[in-house]
Formats: C-alpha cells, sequence, structure tokens
C-alpha cells in the first residue's frame, strides 16, 4: 500500500514479500554500526522481524517504517518511516539505504515527506529522531529537515549515549 510519493520516489508499507530486502537491509554494515544487529540472518528471521516489528507497528499504531523505493522503478532502496519506541516519549523518525543509494539526497527526500506526513495527516505536534553522534550524514539529513540538537540521551537498556534531535509543531 503506497502511503507517499515524491519526485523519485514511493514510499509504501513493508509486506511479508518484503522479506529478501528486509534481510538484506539490516545486515548492512552501516545498519548494523549506527542502528544495531536485529539478528536476523536468513529469510525466516525476516519476515519474524517484519510480522513481529513493522507489521505490528502498523496494527498497532497505523504507521510505522515504510519500504522507500525508486519512483520510476519501484526498486526497493531504503526505509524511512515512523516508530513509537520503547524509552522515547515522542514518536521517531529513522531511515537506511543500501549502499549503491546513499548519497543521492534519497534520505532527506524521504525523511521530508515522512516529516510532512506525521505533522500533516497523523497531527504529530512532536517528532524526534536519535542517531549516533559519530553519524554525521545522517545528523546532516536531521537538520536538514528542520530537527533541531535537543540534547544527549541513554535508552532504556543501553549504555551509549545517543544524540537526540525534536522537531516541534508549535
Amino acid at each position: 500500500m503506497r502511503v507517499l510519493e515524491t519526485q523519485r520516489l514511493v514510499l509504501r508499507r513493508f509486506t511479508l514479500e518484503d522479506a529478501t530486502f528486509a534481510l538484506e537491509l539490516v545486515n548492512d554494515p552501516a545498519w548494523l554500526e549506527h542502528i544495531g544487529d536485529r539478528n536476523v540472518r536468513n529469510l525466516e528471521d525476516a519476515r519474524a522481524y517484519l510480522e513481529k516489528g513493522t507489521l505490528a507497528m502498523y496494527e498497532r499504531m497505523g504507521f510505522g517504517m515504510y519500504v522507500v523505493a525508486l519512483r520510476n522503478t519501484e526498486e526497493p532502496i531504503g526505509s524511512c518511516g515512523l516508530v513509537k519506541r520503547d524509552g522515547l516519549d515522542d514518536v521517531d523518525i529513522g531511515y537506511a539505504f543500501l549502499p549503491q543509494f546513499r548519497g543521492c539526497g534519497f534520505a532527506l527526500e524521504s525523511a521530508a515527506a515522512v516529516l510532512e506526513h506525521g505533522k500533516r495527516d497523523l497531527g504529530l505536534k512532536r517528532i524526534v529522531a536519535i542517531v549516533a553522534p559519530g553519524n554525521l550524514r545522517s545528523i546532516k539529513v536531521l537538520e536538514g529537515i528542520g530537527l533541531q540538537f535537543e540534547r544527549m540521551m541513554t535508552l532504556p537498556g543501553d549504555d551509549e549515549e545517543i544524540c537526540l534531535y525534536a522537531y516541534q509543531n508549535l
């Protein structure tokens, strides 16, 4: 189900048919470094990851992470969306792209569309993002869509400090 379209991209809901793509994305070295190991090692793990995470989030919240695909070919290139995660009071925006699609402006384009969707369609007054202090490319995207650094924080069960960025829709 398509959720958003931009000039170059289509954002749609994940389905179980996206398990192969999800397996590739969550095992990308940049994902493992900046987001973390989700212990997804095969297609069965990928289907379970989608069912228990992304698809359950759609049911519970009405939104979640979306497949980002090229508009002209519908080839999946990454994911971007909104998540309500434990340890954060507000909805969190996130994104990840396969290596060959980084540096093309797709993260900025999709994140801007998702932020607007959250404000306009979901009525969210505040949207946050968490990012490792050294992830300068991601920080640039967050600042590019209007989020501002708020504070350093630690998520429950984690000992690494991360940056909290926020967007206020007043």
